[in-house]
């Protein structure tokens, strides 16, 4: 598996999947980012290095793979987030999406 330090910038969401992420404004405090992923879509290997406040404008079902492919999450083993939700996620190691038959949308803020 990838060196998180060591390949930060080069597997950071902006760098490494920029087709499913938008830089919404940042600042020495803050950044904002707008996720849409479309149906049936790879979302190349990634990471969210620091802890975000999420805003899920709609869910998909997915499979999330570490560098090494293993699964780390597979959503319908988990509960659906309804739209237009929050939440709070920590920051998570490298990792690949697949998404099902519907797109999905988020925006998350970390700093």
């Amino acid at each position: 598996m990838p060196d998180l330090q060591q390949h930060a910038e080069d597997l950071d969401a902006l760098t490494a999947a920029p087709h499913h992420h938008i830089l919404l404004f940042e600042n020495e405090f803050v950044r904002v980012l707008d996720t849409r992923v479309p149906p049936g879509q790879f979302v190349p290997l990634h990471t969210h290095r620091w802890p975000s406040a999420l805003y899920i404008r709609s869910w998909s079902d997915f499979i999330r793979r570490d560098a090494d492919g293993l699964t780390i999450a597979d959503s319908p083993a988990i509960a659906k987030v309804p739209p237009e939700s929050a939440l709070w996620s920590g920051p998570y190691r490298p990792t690949r999406w697949r998404m099902s038959a519907t797109r999905s949308c988020g925006l998350s803020a970390s700093n």
